[in-house]
């Protein structure tokens, strides 16, 4: 064999080389998650598991609610879910049930200590887990993205997040020229009083319909006495119901709350938590809706 054709088949080993890895490169499918993992998925998840409702309702809304096997007891929209069978809740999943469904994609939300004690009994059983926690707009919109990715919906979810860019840009425009910029509180529980820090999705939701959260503390949640609230002073009120405020009554019915200018005023707002405390395909509607109620003359 000539030099010449030996230079030419090896030329063609090595193409062939090339695009084998090329192919089997472009098949495999890798996602970094917010606690840094990378997950690698050899193509994109068939059977998946979501442990908080945000993220099945992202599924959904990117067209991948059938790939979805099962919910947590606490999952309601939107009402196809109510098909799929319960593995029981977010933080207590029955372990049985999850391995029974052969899932190849669990999806779960950074929480707090037991939550992070569930990923790790998971993640023993030898499952994949993506775990991530968006606390703002732009983050949530990397989470649409990257399950865009893992479920093979990539057009699907970069559709939705123009969607709702392009929805919160009309906010904006319609509020650029508005100086006012009430301070809010958001509760999040009562009677053991707990507030949206700025670590959340909430903090977003009120910075971007024009207020401003009035709880000054970096963190999610945040423990407050009547009389430091009393301090803060907030123009406007808001009060969520769902789980973890079930039955909160009214603020001016409380005692010490009327001393507060946003009941003195009338100012307080009911709100559902799963559109305003969910870092989900919703939280664009919470944006909306706050707006209309901040800044009426503004957005109609």
């Amino acid at each position: 064999m000539s030099n010449r054709n030996h230079h030419l088949i090896v030329l063609l080993l090595v193409c062939v080389s090339l695009v084998t890895t090329a192919a089997v490169g472009a098949a495999e499918i890798r996602v970094t998650d917010d606690l840094g993992q990378v997950i690698v998925l050899k193509e994109p998840a068939q059977r998946i598991i979501s442990l908080y409702g945000a993220y099945s309702e992202i599924l959904f809304a990117i067209g991948a609610g059938d790939k979805l096997v099962a919910r947590t007891m606490g999952d309601r929209f939107p009402p196809p879910i109510l098909d799929k069978p319960s593995v029981g809740t977010h933080l207590r999943p029955n372990m049985e049930l999850v391995l029974g469904l052969q899932p190849d994609l669990i999806i779960h939300a950074q929480g707090r200590k037991h939550g992070q004690e569930v990923i790790r009994q998971i993640q023993q059983k030898g499952l994949t887990v993506a775990v991530f926690q968006p606390r703002n707009f732009s983050e949530l919109f990397s989470v649409i993205e990257r399950l865009g990715i893992l479920t093979g919906k990539v057009a699907n979810a970069q559709a939705l997040v123009n969607e709702q860019r392009s929805r919160l840009r009309q906010i904006d425009s319609r509020l650029a020229k508005s100086k006012d910029r009430p301070k809010v509180f958001f509760e999040v529980r009562y009677p053991n009083l707990l507030g949206a820090g700025r670590a959340s999705i909430v903090n977003d939701v009120i910075l971007k319909a024009g207020g401003v959260n009035c709880l000054p503390n970096d963190k999610k949640l945040v423990r407050i006495n009547i009389e430091t609230l009393v301090d803060y002073d907030p123009d406007v009120y808001l009060v969520q119901r769902g789980p973890m405020n079930r039955s909160p009554g009214r603020p001016e019915s409380r005692p010490n709350f009327q001393v507060l200018k946003a009941v003195q005023q009338g100012r307080v707002f009911f709100v559902d938590e799963y559109i305003f405390s969910r870092p989900g395909p919703r939280a664009v509607e919470a944006v909306e809706k706050l707006a209309a109620y901040l800044h009426p003359d503004e957005v109609k």
